[in-house]
């Protein structure tokens, strides 16, 4: 039986296709040449008081369907900078969470902190589309790439300058993003073959993440009693979209979230 996962990574590789010409390498290696240098979002989370939260632009989700129709991502980019986000996550899947590369492309020269560019990174040529477009960072999940090529993947974006956040679930995949050289870990609490939410899962995972390695946790993050949990357990980093996407003031959420206090009226 087809899962959303399958018809999302089967409609990407078809989607892919377009992408795989001569021309298309060639503007993706001109605009990296000129772009400004990659920032870290690894030392984002690192340097940043816990809890360093990335906060992330979301439309819509398949599982959950539209979440913010009049979102404006760069309003709302500018929102969680100035309200204390380490950095930003931007949906970049058109077909099930309506996002697109170009918000990258014109949120960069106003965003001063991390974009990671969150999609579904199959092939080399979205690696190259993502310097290309003003990412910082970009996700590979190990659920869906093979061993060999979830290496590749990691080692051009490493080569570009470029950081990955290899997002994992289960025990057997941490080892695969571990052996692979991933120092960004993602623990996603959501299943992403039947969209449960197991709240525990980064608490689970995190004892066996090494010394050196970031882990970030997300999914499932609405209350700021959700993180001081995880924190109490290990986990100084965050990635929140739903709750934030939302909120009626995404910006006083974020703080929320953070532990700030809130001064209403």
């Amino acid at each position: 039986m087809s899962t959303f996962l399958d018809r999302i990574v089967t409609d990407k590789v078809r989607e892919n296709r377009r992408l795989f010409t001569p021309e298309h390498l060639q503007e993706f290696r001109t605009r990296i040449e000129s772009r400004p240098r990659p920032l870290s979002l690894r030392a984002a989370l690192e340097e940043t008081p816990p809890p360093a939260i990335i906060a992330e632009i979301k439309k819509a989700s398949p599982s959950k369907g539209l979440l913010a129709p009049d979102l404006d991502p760069m309003e709302l980019a500018l929102a969680y900078q100035a309200n204390g986000a380490a950095a930003l996550s931007v949906l970049t899947e058109r077909n099930y969470f309506q996002g697109a590369p170009e918000i990258i492309t014109d949120l960069r020269p106003q965003i001063t902190i991390p974009i990671l560019r969150k999609d579904f990174i199959l092939e080399m040529i979205q690696v190259y589309e993502s310097a290309a477009i003003g990412a910082d960072a970009l996700l590979l999940i190990v659920s869906i790439l093979p061993a060999g090529m979830l290496r590749a993947l990691l080692l051009l974006t490493q080569n570009l300058g470029l950081e990955a956040l290899v997002e994992v679930y289960t025990e057997a995949e941490l080892v695969r993003a571990l052996d692979a050289g991933a120092t960004l870990i993602g623990v996603n609490h959501r299943n992403l073959q039947t969209f449960e939410v197991d709240m525990d899962r980064a608490l689970v995972l995190a004892p066996l993440v090494p010394q050196g390695v970031t882990i970030v946790a997300a999914s499932g993050l609405n209350r700021r009693e959700d993180l001081v949990r995880l924190e109490e357990g290990g986990i100084k980093a965050f990635l929140i979209g739903e709750s934030l996407v939302k909120a009626l003031d995404p910006g006083q959420k974020l703080r929320e979230l953070r532990g700030e206090t809130v001064v209403s009226g």
